[in-house]
């Protein structure tokens, strides 16, 4: 049973009544309202089972239900069930409190038998809630995750988070599912079952999208024909602390189909985004700077994959006005012999009942920009703007729909749609351009100020996320498409040209879902090793400034051929850069600290682009050997900086350390080599060198070239320690991916930095005791020396000394001076134990007192032999 609080159960109640209201929105906070959808119920075997799931992992936080909707909507804020916090919207960038949603859903319609019906997850007037999952437990959400640390790790996940929803529209039943009072009937299924797949990542090239990924099957007996699927957006951007004509009022829709392509060649990309921003972007009202209320970015919606390449899509926006159908306005085509003009209920916009949000979706009309709703789009076909266009075209509540078909489903059938919820940030750039320069009659100059090339950016990688261009994943020799950047040649003859430069350059996948992102380089293979491995010889040799005891040695030691030799996905190079030594001293990802690193000689080369006026970055890093073999033989990249470019036949080219270029692996004291004099192996296949080349791999069959080790010195034998080493990688430049390096949770271990039980046994007793003296006013639990993990106990209850370099079994006694029994503690722990050499007092008297400050004596007894010594505590 899960706790209240963490997983709510959701019915729905009678829905609104037919009669229009004031904008729902406008008191989307209020209980009351949200009480006309959603009340508390406990569990049963026949009530659909409604939960919701974020996405936190990345930069777009957005909750998701299993209902066909996504974003909270009318339902309000309730509690994530995972982490207990608040769910947001859409809100983007993280944490910044600016949503960017007020929900959406999903939508599709079809013709069966002489019928026409709709399915829909939301629409305008938030009563229609067509989509609903199963009763537990099937119909319960499920989570799963590529991290091997998450707890919903999965070997079939596809994301660092996946959320995996299951929900049908055989639900008739009305006290969930309301009337159509435009087509005058209740609801009538199409009886399709859609299961819902969301994704999200955490890599930065990857963090500010979410791919849905969609399989609609037809359950029923009835073939569905002349299919349409769309995804409904009702889109609010604005920060949380404004409201109304500030906040959700004041937004702008649209759809941008091109984007100029990154590179040296003047390609286009398609990228193909319905999406909503800002008016303005919330400049401050006093400043008119933009500040941390601003609303600078935009959310929208990319289709990446739909049952057939051939369908024909429609965009269409609409301004709802929930108090007069005047005002109810969205682009409309004139009428024609062909195509008669559809009265959609006495409104121009908001498409009501089953039969007009059929018409909408299979309309094919691509709506102009809500940004020139105030012009004259009559010779172009378009019906007369409306009395406020004028208000609609300067900011307004507005919300769209992107749609596509027709296809079929036959019975049983299975069809398959996936989408990108795309997030773009600083599309607003200077906090003065719509007051400056936008003009209704003319809104040109001012749409040629915003920025979309973070939009256009991100739109391509979901796009690769999901089909990986050049990537043949089934095997049938089609790898995608590409194209060849063509950037010097040199004409031999009228009819002849020899390209000398060019780059190959592919830009999408072979049509095959791959749902793999670009990742770092696989962790390496990491263990820890004994400080002294083997025999008196060996150790002498290793470890020659180690003392009689450990003194608080740790060594690790890695493998790194995994890690030097996988391609990467999009590059298909070997992009390995460098591993990081990382510790800790807890299992959180944010508390790992940086010991050390190691990365390959490189550098980067900037090549001036004369058309853009800028420098790009465009090839992978060249080592010297490279660039002596271009640039000639001594040649330093150090000596050209932006400031002293080298300038060589046509172009101009600077050259940056890529890293921080560490990679001295010679010093003990770093990162070094185990096999410092070993070559690179002769063969990477370990069945041939186990064969031919047996020299050069390890007694376990490890390439010794491939063994790393570093050590760890003066730890506190009584802390356990959490030790990693990443891999990173240079990142993709061609694809304007930076450095990607794995988590130091992925491989990390933990240790105590003491003695084996062999060696203790071996040396005799030699226990230590720390703090000596204790001093209460030493502030032991801020410097991090008690208390970890014990934040919420008192000073009083963190106390100890400890005592280290015990025997597996002794008794721990402590008197006072007077020869009184203090306390007494048996120490009983497996050899194999971590802490068989280690134990603690926690300053509490066998007669559950606190010990007051003195001198008192401590004996430890063991079959290896007895110690005494003396304690000293100040209080």
């Amino acid at each position: 049973m899960k706790l209240v609080g963490f997983i709510y159960f959701l019915a729905v109640l009678p829905l609104f009544s037919n009669t229009r209201a004031a904008d729902p929105k406008s008191d989307r906070q209020n209980d009351s309202f949200r009480s006309r959808f959603y009340r508390l119920n406990s569990t049963s075997a026949d009530r659909p089972y409604v939960e919701r799931a974020v996405h936190s992992v990345g930069n777009v936080w957005i909750t998701v239900s299993n209902q066909g909707q996504f974003g909270i909507g009318p339902t309000g804020v309730s509690l994530d069930p995972v982490t207990g916090m608040e769910t947001p919207s859409c809100m983007f960038p993280a944490n910044s409190q600016v949503e960017h949603l007020y929900v959406g859903g999903f939508w599709i319609g079809a013709v069966v038998g002489r019928d026409t019906l709709v399915s829909i997850g939301i629409d305008d007037y938030y009563d229609v809630l067509e989509f609903w999952p199963d009763p537990l437990p099937t119909g319960e959400i499920t989570r799963k995750s590529i991290t091997t640390s998450s707890p919903f790790y999965s070997e079939d996940a596809r994301a660092e988070l996946d959320v995996i929803a299951t929900y049908t529209d055989t639900v008739t039943n009305s006290q969930f599912v309301s009337i159509d009072n435009i087509d005058g009937r209740p609801h009538v299924p199409l009886n399709i079952e859609i299961t819902e797949r969301s994704h999200s990542w955490s890599y930065e090239y990857a963090e500010d999208f979410i791919l849905f990924d969609y399989s609609i099957k037809n359950i029923g007996r009835k073939s569905l024909e002349k299919v349409y699927m769309a995804i409904y957006i009702d889109g609010d951007v604005h920060h949380k602390n404004k409201t109304g004509a500030a906040g959700w009022t004041d937004d702008n829709c649209g759809f941008r189909r091109y984007y100029p392509a990154p590179g040296r060649c003047d390609f286009t990309d398609t990228i193909n985004v319905a999406y909503i921003m800002d008016n303005d972007g919330d400049p401050d009202e006093e400043s008119g700077e933009f500040y941390q209320e601003s609303a600078k970015s935009l959310a929208g919606v990319r289709v990446i994959r739909t049952p057939s390449d051939s369908l024909e899509y429609s965009f269409n926006w609409w301004a709802t006005d929930y108090g007069s159908a005047t005002n109810d306005f969205g682009p409309r085509q004139a009428q024609t012999a062909s195509d008669p003009f559809r009265d959609m209920n006495g409104v121009m916009g908001t498409p009501l009942g089953d039969r007009n949000k059929y018409y909408i979706m299979r309309h094919r009309e691509f709506d102009y920009d809500q940004l020139f709703a105030g012009k004259d789009h009559t010779a172009e076909g378009w019906l007369p703007r409306p009395p406020n266009s004028v208000d609609i075209a300067d900011g307004y509540d507005a919300r769209y729909l992107l749609s596509f078909g027709p296809f079929d489903i036959y019975p049983g059938e299975i069809l398959p749609v996936s989408f990108a919820w795309v997030c773009a940030e600083n599309i607003h750039v200077n906090p003065g351009d719509f007051e400056d320069y936008y003009q209704y009659l003319s809104p040109e100059t001012y749409y040629g100020l915003l920025d979309f090339e973070d939009l256009a950016a991100n739109s391509n990688w979901a796009s690769w996320i999901y089909d990986n261009p050049g990537v043949d994943t089934d095997n049938d020799g089609d790898s995608g498409a590409y194209r060849v950047c063509v950037y010097d040649s040199l004409i031999i003859t009228d009819d002849s040209v020899v390209y000398t430069g060019a780059d190959t350059i592919w830009y999408k996948g072979d049509g095959i879902p791959d749902f793999k992102g670009a990742a770092p380089p696989p962790p390496p293979e990491l263990w820890l090793i004994s400080p002294y491995p083997i025999g008196d010889t060996l150790r002498s040799m290793i470890y020659p400034a180690i003392s009689e005891f450990n003194d608080g040695l740790l060594t690790i030691r890695w493998y790194g051929y995994r890690s030097e030799n996988t391609r990467d996905i999009f590059s298909n190079q070997y992009d390995f850069e460098g591993y990081r030594v990382w510790y800790s001293l807890s299992d959180r990802p944010d508390d790992f600290v940086l010991l050390a690193s190691y990365d390959r000689p490189d550098y980067n080369k900037y090549i001036y682009n004369s058309s853009k006026n800028e420098w790009e970055l465009l090839d992978p890093p060249f080592d010297n050997d490279s660039l002596e073999s271009l640039y000639g033989t001594g040649f330093s990249p150090e000596d050209h900086s932006r400031d002293n470019p080298l300038y060589w036949r046509d172009s101009a080219f600077y050259f940056v350390a890529q890293d921080w270029n560490q990679s001295d692996l010679s010093d003990t004291l770093g990162i070094y080599k185990v096999y410092p004099d070993e070559p690179p192996p002769t063969s990477l296949n370990h069945d041939t060198a186990r064969v031919y080349y047996p020299e050069q791999l390890t007694e376990f069959g490890y390439f010794k070239y491939y063994m790393y080790e570093f050590r760890l010195r003066r730890l506190l034998p009584s802390q356990k320690y959490y030790l990693a080493v990443t891999a990173f990688d240079y990142g993709s430049p061609g694809h304007g991916l930076k450095s990607l390096e794995t988590k130091p949770t992925q491989n990390m271990i933990a240790e105590y930095a003491q003695n084996s039980v062999e060696e203790v046994a071996r040396r005799g007793l030699n226990v230590v005791v720390y703090p000596n003296p204790y001093r209460a006013d030493a502030n032991y639990r801020e410097i991090g020396f008690e208390g970890r993990g014990q934040e919420t106990l008192s000073e009083e209850r963190i106390r100890a000394i400890h005592f280290a370099n015990l025997p597996a079994q002794c008794k721990i006694r402590i008197f006072s001076l007077d020869g009184d029994l203090v306390r007494e503690i048996d120490h009983n722990r497996e050899p194999g134990d971590p802490r068989a050499m280690h134990d603690q007092w926690d300053l509490i008297t066998r007669n559950t007192q606190a010990v007051v400050s003195g001198i008192y004596y401590y004996s430890v007894e063991s079959t290896q032999g007895n110690q005494v010594g003396k304690l000293v505590i100040i209080m």
